[in-house]
């Protein structure tokens, strides 16, 4: 599903944030994207979403060359993926049930699929019951939650989560994984950045490790 050749990323400055990257990731896999803090997790996700583009080389996500795409193409690329950030960045004076709807209504879906999409996307992630809740009287864990059923409303064949269990206790850390393991076995792609490594060594999937741009590790497709 996801082939990167000889992916190269450089910024001003002469910063180089990934250099000669090689990597083929299956549909359907469940992948960890590990290394310290600066070894270029977070460009990777970039680079794949299209927020950036290579300096060399090319990311190809089901044929097709992300980088090469005309800004017009960009956003239905986007609308083919899901992503789940660190803080949430979910909007404050909308509730949980317009958060997870405002995906849909971008792409032009009528009001009422929206609403019976949204609900089903947060029924499926445990929060039926706080539908009409704002953000902050969420707690993280539930403002996660949020962020994944928005990430999934859409069936996306592809879901990029960068650092997602970054501001949460363990506890909460692994109940997230085991509704990404829930998607996953839907049939969804999954990448998911983290420095984690005590929840990398529960989940056992498959870890790739960057260190200073660079893949130090491949690892084994499962």
């Amino acid at each position: 599903m996801i082939r990167i050749e000889g992916l190269t990323k450089r910024f001003t400055g002469d910063v180089t944030a990934l250099s000669g990257i090689d990597l083929a990731i299956r549909r359907g896999e469940f992948v960890f994207i590990t290394g310290s803090s600066g070894a270029g997790k977070s460009s990777l996700l970039r680079l794949l979403l299209r927020q950036e583009r290579p300096s060399e080389g090319r990311i190809l996500i089901d044929g097709v060359d992300v980088g090469a795409l005309p800004a017009s193409k960009v956003p239905r690329l986007r609308r083919s993926m899901g992503v789940v950030f660190q803080d949430f960045k979910l909007i404050r004076r909308k509730t949980a049930l317009e958060n997870v709807a405002y995906v849909l209504n971008v792409a032009g879906v009528s009001r009422a699929e929206q609403r019976r999409r949204a609900y089903e996307a947060l029924r499926s992630v445990g929060l039926s019951h706080r539908l009409n809740a704002f953000p902050p009287t969420l707690s993280g864990g539930e403002q996660q939650r949020v962020a994944i059923a928005r990430a999934v409303v859409n069936e996306p064949k592809l879901l990029l989560a960068d650092e997602p269990t970054g501001n949460l206790d363990p506890d909460l850390a692994v109940e997230i994984m085991r509704l990404f393991r829930e998607i996953n076995a839907r049939g969804t792609t999954i990448l998911v950045a983290t420095h984690d490594r005590d929840l990398i060594q529960r989940m056992q999937r498959r870890t790739v490790t960057l260190k200073r741009g660079r893949v130090a590790d491949a690892g084994e497709a499962a």
